[in-house]
């Protein structure tokens, strides 16, 4: 195959990176990959502590999607091993380890979800317990010994942590090698991580400059803002917009991001072509309204094509700006005579994903019964011969409650 020219690689290769180590490097990379027609090796690793994957992951799959669209090689490192130890990046605590069985579960979903960006027939996938777990107690105080522990410790979170008397455990130091360890076993041309995870990605360097390689490139990718603009998007944090999201609640989660974020998500995460940015930049900041709105369509058309996102679109001018019960809202029915715990209906008809969440939005006052809120978690609803009840559930959810 041919390959675009080295210019026309680097300007989609530099859309919203932070930081290329070092970007001279990648240059005569890409120069020899185009001259020698071999397509790089580009390489993520991915730790499956989390089923589910959301558009701050997205940055960087986009960006191994780039590399893919360019003609070259991407491997995707499932971290079956490292999963075990637990990445301490950016963590004021030791990371408690996954079981095998966890880790198993959360990567056939994060592989599928991960398929929605991906070329999955093109990806190459690997399991990093393969090479890791053959490793001998000889071989790990061989790789220990590549390290110093003087280095270990200029490691932001690792220093924090000393100067706070907060424990670190010794096998967190082995994180980073193992990580490293990874490059030098799939002889990685270029390694994509997160600003949070520069370290560990130069220590890839290092190992494979020890080993004899030609040591890969480090391409940071910035950590994107949650609906909150001003967390990273995390759920732990409660401000992540799932990509297996309802369409209804992708589309209405991305329009509550503030204005100037706008801009900063359709560099990130949607498929606008580059020239355009200026314009969408402009746009934004004269109408950030509308330009929400083309976001928010775009996004979700991305996930789940172009009608649902016609849909969702109408679904929050009918709900949100119409204050209307959608036409699709489900009804449920309840025996006349009884009386249910507001909170067990919200969850079993599945309005959230867990009790957890029903209290939040319940004491934050998002959820209503007939326009009114309820504050109250123990709150009961009596049903009577004929009674009906609207019940409202955050910004976008509605069901009716019969009794009958």
């Amino acid at each position: 195959m041919s390959f675009p020219t080295v210019d026309k690689q680097l300007t989609i290769i530099k859309r919203g990176t932070v930081e290329i180590v070092p970007e001279e490097e990648l240059i005569e990379k890409l120069k020899t990959s185009r001259k020698t027609n071999t397509p790089l090796r580009i390489k993520l690793g991915c730790d499956p502590t989390r089923p589910d994957l959301h558009l701050g992951h997205s940055v960087i799959l986009r960006k191994m999607r780039q590399f893919q669209d360019l003609g070259h090689h991407i491997i995707l490192i499932i971290g079956d091993f490292t999963a075990l130890i637990g990445d301490p990046t950016g963590q004021n605590k030791t990371r408690p380890s996954l079981s095998a069985e966890d880790i198993k579960e959360n990567a056939a979903t994060y592989l599928d979800q991960a398929g929605k960006i991906l070329d999955r027939e093109k990806t190459e996938i690997v399991y990093n317990a393969d090479w890791l777990g053959p490793i001998t107690f000889e071989g790990v105080i061989k790789l220990s010994s590549k390290l110093t522990v003087a280095r270990m410790i200029e490691r932001d979170d690792f220093s924090k942590r000393f100067n706070n008397n907060e424990p670190i455990s010794l096998h967190e130091f082995l994180y980073p090698l193992a990580q490293g360890q990874d490059s030098v076993h799939l002889k990685s041309d270029v390694e994509l991580g997160g600003t949070d995870q520069k370290f560990n990605l130069l220590v890839g360097r290092d190992l494979q400059r020890d080993a004899g390689q030609d040591p890969q490139v480090c391409l940071m990718m910035p950590l994107l803002e949650g609906t909150d603009g001003t967390l990273k998007m995390s759920k732990s944090y409660d401000n992540y917009i799932g990509i297996s999201e309802e369409p209804n609640d992708m589309y209405g989660k991305v329009l509550s991001i503030p204005d100037e974020l706008i801009y900063r998500y359709y560099e990130l995460v949607t498929d606008i072509a580059t020239q355009k940015l200026p314009e969408i930049r402009e746009k934004a900041a004269k109408d950030p309204r509308n330009t929400k709105h083309d976001l928010a369509f775009t996004i979700t058309r991305m996930y789940h094509g172009k009608e649902l996102a016609k849909s969702a679109r109408q679904y929050f001018e009918q709900t949100v700006v119409n204050k209307e019960i959608p036409d699709d809202a489900p009804e449920l029915e309840f025996e006349p005579g009884t009386s249910v715990r507001l909170l067990d209906i919200i969850s079993e008809a599945n309005m959230t994903q867990s009790n957890g969440e029903t209290k939040r939005l319940i004491k934050q006052g998002g959820v209503s019964v007939d326009d009114e809120k309820v504050s109250d978690i123990n709150h009961e609803l009596t049903f009577n011969e004929g009674d009906e009840y609207t019940l409202k559930v955050g910004k976008r959810k509605y069901a009716k409650l019969i009794s009958r």
